[in-house]
């Protein structure tokens, strides 16, 4: 039974509510730090998008999804400036692992921007240059603390034993600059009348909306939008002694993509924008109140998703428990991989996983479950030259679907694998109660009609998973071709 915060969603994307035009589909990822590689966190959220983003391809609507870089600040400059690099030579070194990584993941984004593209950078310095001219930034002194690690000033409820508690105490600092501010305070009443009405919210899931809502109606602070001595960023057009804030800087990509990229501005506002948790704030306060300021539409929804972690500890660079994505790639495949992360999306509390986790379930699930499935009713099919009677008509499977609209693939593959009539788990015990491989004549000819039948169904729910399996069982049951090895070899 899908949760009340689920229901809410799907009941939004059934309706079309998301969108301006009902044609068209919006959704983007964060856009990920250059002082990082990619690793599980990052894959999580863009084969998370990149699920929603082929679903809603198959419902007919022209889709663009957008994922990318964030390329300017402090730690940029200095992890550039440890490797012997120039900022810019250090971002074009790391920004490519990103786009590599994620077009072997068949992540099927139609740009990957870089907030050091030139483009990006105009339409920032404009949009900041139309808040400012409407009188909502200002200049005044900042004095507090300071996380280096989130590039982000913080606040008393921010703090765990008086530091960030996602880097190590000494990356928070204490801080004074004089800066230029934006007076974010002003649409706080507004942002709380928006995120309380169920018809207007959009912050999902309920838990991550209560929570904002805490924390606006505790009180809110205007918040510095420029840096005086970071050089490594986007030059303020009315003073170019400072910087923009990168995190001011990095938001805006969602919406200069549309402005610059022919052809796009029929996209925004965006429908989703799909983030971690650590970044709750500055899409659902910060980036929200810009955009009122700059009198430009809202995104219509923001989806936080929660960690992974490994052992009950979060994982991180500094901890070495990081599972990167070529390593799975190496040991599952790209399907296998996609299929692994999507089914333990952390969405509403952080979720615990290995290698040796992710082993098991592929074992049970994919090489056990589904592959030899498709085994077993290929040689079966091509031993008798069986071929469905009629045309195949592909349709999701409604349980599947709604839990597709309502952001939890989790869920929808457990649909496909155990809870549909002609899911993997039914169509095996279909495969096993009739003995298929026993019967002869009329009789094998009407069970593999049904299990054959079941196979192009799960073929077609997974083509937002799985697009390459998908693709193979189609060819194999509906082209005649056979097999070059297993879908899925045991581990």
């Amino acid at each position: 039974m899908l949760k009340k915060w689920q229901k809410r969603v799907e009941g939004s994307f059934a309706e079309s509510s998301l969108s301006v035009n009902k044609k068209t589909f919006y959704i983007t990822t964060p856009i990920y730090y250059v002082n990082d590689v990619p690793h599980i966190g990052h894959t999580s959220t863009t084969i998370f998008a990149d699920i929603i983003a082929r679903y809603h391809k198959e419902l007919g609507k022209e889709v663009f999804f957008l994922t990318g870089t964030d390329e300017h600040g402090a730690k940029i400059a200095q992890a550039a400036e440890k490797a012997g690099l120039s900022p810019k030579e250090f971002c074009d070194s790391i920004a490519p692992r990103f786009e590599k990584i994620w077009k072997r993941l068949n992540i099927s984004n139609e740009f990957f921007i870089r907030t050091t593209n030139p483009k990006h950078k105009k339409v920032v310095q404009e949009l900041i240059n139309k808040i400012y001219q409407k009188g909502d930034i200002y200049k005044s002194v900042y004095q507090g603390l300071y996380c280096i690690g989130c590039e982000k000033f913080l606040t008393e409820s921010d703090l765990e034993n008086g530091h960030c508690p996602l880097h190590p105490p000494e990356q928070t600092v204490e801080q004074k600059e004089e800066n230029w501010f934006f007076k974010l305070s002003k649409y706080i009443p507004q942002l709380i009348k928006l995120i309380e009405d169920d018809d207007t919210n959009y912050i999902f899931p309920e838990g991550k909306r209560q929570e904002v809502l805490s924390k606006l109606k505790a009180g809110v602070h205007d918040i510095s939008f420029s840096r005086a001595n970071v050089k490594w960023g986007i030059p303020i057009l009315w003073d170019k002694t400072q910087t923009i804030y990168v995190w001011v800087d990095a938001l805006i990509n969602y919406y200069s993509a549309t402005v610059f990229l022919p052809g796009k501005e029929k996209f925004w506002p965006a429908n989703i924008h799909l983030l971690a948790k650590e970044i709750l704030w500055f899409h659902t306060v910060i980036w929200q109140a810009m955009l009122m300021a700059a009198g430009l539409p809202l995104p219509h929804k923001t989806f936080t998703h929660s960690f992974y972690i490994m052992d009950d500890k979060k994982m991180s660079k500094s901890l070495g428990n990081l599972i990167k994505p070529e390593e799975m790639i190496k040991l599952f495949g790209i399907d296998a991989s996609r299929y692994l992360v999507a089914s333990s999306l952390p969405l509403e509390n952080d979720t615990n996983v290995s290698i040796d986790r992710f082993k098991q379930k592929y074992n049970a699930d994919l090489a056990n479950g589904l592959g030899n499935l498709v085994s077993r009713t290929a040689k079966l099919s091509q031993k008798n030259n069986f071929k469905l009677k009629g045309e195949f008509k592909p349709k999701f499977i409604k349980k599947a679907a709604e839990a597709l609209n309502a952001l939890n693939p989790p869920k929808a593959l457990e649909v496909i694998w155990n809870e549909s009539e002609s899911g993997v788990s039914a169509t095996n015990k279909l495969f096993n109660d009739k003995k298929i491989w026993e019967l002869k004549g009329e009789k094998l000819e009407n069970a593999l009609e049904k299990v054959v039948a079941n196979l192009l169904t799960i073929a077609y729910n997974l083509k937002p998973f799985m697009p390459k399996t998908s693709k193979k069982i189609e060819a194999t049951f509906l082209k005649g071709e056979k097999l070059a090895k297993p879908l899925f070899p045991r581990i």
